[in-house]
């Protein structure tokens, strides 16, 4: 089988490292089977599409809408290399699934509106399936509801042209889209479950989800409902498009 390639933006090396092992584990994808290129470490390398089964793209703290001279040089180098990216990823139609960042990126790309309207707090949501959504074999064998954990400051407020939404929450009506056959973005985490959200609530603790002392109210509140769903899309997403 060809590897799949994940595209992460994490600096932290704790959430990092736990987002791809998060990924590896609920994919059935062995370390081996999944190569990782830190974004936000050096810049993204030429890559050979032909090499891969898929792309994924992880979560970060990058918001794509942020006016440009309040993002970073190395945010902005990343959404350079994305763009590029994205114009092969796009015309080919090459399997992708991006994650919370995912959406800012395809979104954005395919000239969908992303800003921070519908942007959530840390903690749980409940996703339901549109009809598009019941029958998408990504979604396969997912209920037509379930719960998903959300951290977002910025979320799509309006579709790209030709996309197709697949998902919504209360606070979300985009929450996932398919553009084209193979191209995905989800606003929840599919490989996020309570002990990666209790780490990604430490590490994150200053950046502005939420203050910084009601961290363990949060933890708290997220542990209200198993989540148990949402991880079945990267296994689908395998399975799918192994090649």
């Amino acid at each position: 089988m060809k590897p799949f390639l994940l595209l992460a933006t994490r600096a932290e090396d704790v959430a990092a490292d736990g987002e791809y092992a998060a990924i590896c584990r609920y994919s059935g994808l062995a370390p081996e089977q999944l190569h990782r290129v830190r974004l936000e470490s050096r810049p993204m390398p030429a890559i050979d599409l032909d090499a891969y089964s898929g792309i994924l793209v992880g979560g970060g703290p990058f918001n794509s809408s942020d006016p440009d001279e309040e993002k970073s040089a190395v945010q902005l180098r990343v959404e350079r290399e994305f763009v590029t990216l994205l114009d092969e990823v796009v015309d080919r139609d090459f399997p992708f699934l991006g994650a919370c960042y995912g959406v800012g990126t395809l979104g954005q790309y395919a000239g969908g509106v992303v800003d921070r309207l519908y942007g959530e707090a840390v903690g749980l949501t409940t996703v339901e399936l549109t009809q598009e959504g019941l029958t998408d074999p990504l979604l396969a064998g997912l209920p037509p509801a379930f719960t998903a954990f959300v951290g977002h400051k910025e979320a799509m407020r309006s579709l790209p042209h030709g996309a197709v939404r697949l998902a919504f929450s209360p606070r979300a009506p985009v929450q996932m889209f398919r553009l084209r056959s193979n191209l995905y973005a989800t606003q929840f985490h599919p490989e996020l479950d309570l002990a990666g959200l209790t780490q990604r609530v430490e590490v994150y603790r200053h950046y502005g989800y939420f203050a910084a002392s009601e961290a363990d109210d949060v933890v708290n509140r997220a542990a209200g409902r198993p989540v148990t769903e949402p991880m079945r899309i990267l296994r689908n997403f395998v399975d799918l498009y192994r090649r």
